[in-house]
């Protein structure tokens, strides 16, 4: 059978952590291949003269989410993949940037807080689907935007090789 398992899964170290650090974003058509085996990204070529941007984020205010969609009744299996960010302080350059983020569809590197890396929307995209820009009520409140961006992939997510990752921007 073409889809025999391979594996079990053994509990080991409660050293796991939850959040997102910092995400690097690019035109999903200036991506023009990715090399991956086994889930493990080791390259990513751009366009020629095109990178991705760094956006760093706040701890606790970034989150990615992969939902396993399936029909039995279909055959089918799609992963629905979600990454929500905040970006402090509304001003006029985030908000143009916000503008150009909306127009496109996307690949995103995810930095975790175990400082594992990601690749989204490697397949079809992300968009943003989603957002708030506020001022808050109180003195303390968040001043910024909030961002969802959702893709559907045929696979999850897969890691991205960290020897990589200064070769995104350059």
């Amino acid at each position: 059978m073409a889809c025999a398992l391979t594996q079990g899964y053994t509990l080991d170290c409660k050293d796991s952590l939850g959040g997102i650090k910092a995400l690097w974003l690019i035109s999903h058509a200036n991506v023009s291949s990715v090399t991956e085996a086994s889930g493990i990204v080791s390259a990513i070529t751009k366009a020629a003269g095109k990178v991705f941007y760094k956006y760093e984020l706040v701890k606790n205010t970034g989150a990615l989410t992969e939902t396993i969609t399936a029909s039995v009744e279909n055959g089918t299996v799609f992963y629905a993949q979600e990454l929500s960010v905040v970006l402090n302080k509304l001003q006029a350059n985030t908000r143009n940037e916000i503008l150009l983020l909306a127009k496109n569809t996307l690949m995103a590197v995810v930095q975790d807080a175990n400082d594992k890396y990601w690749l989204l929307g490697r397949y079809q995209g992300l968009d943003v689907t989603g957002g708030t820009a506020a001022t808050g009520t109180a003195r303390g409140d968040r001043n910024g935007y909030t961002l969802t961006f959702t893709g559907g992939e045929k696979e999850l997510a897969p890691e991205v090789d960290s020897s990589i990752i200064a070769g995104l921007v350059s």
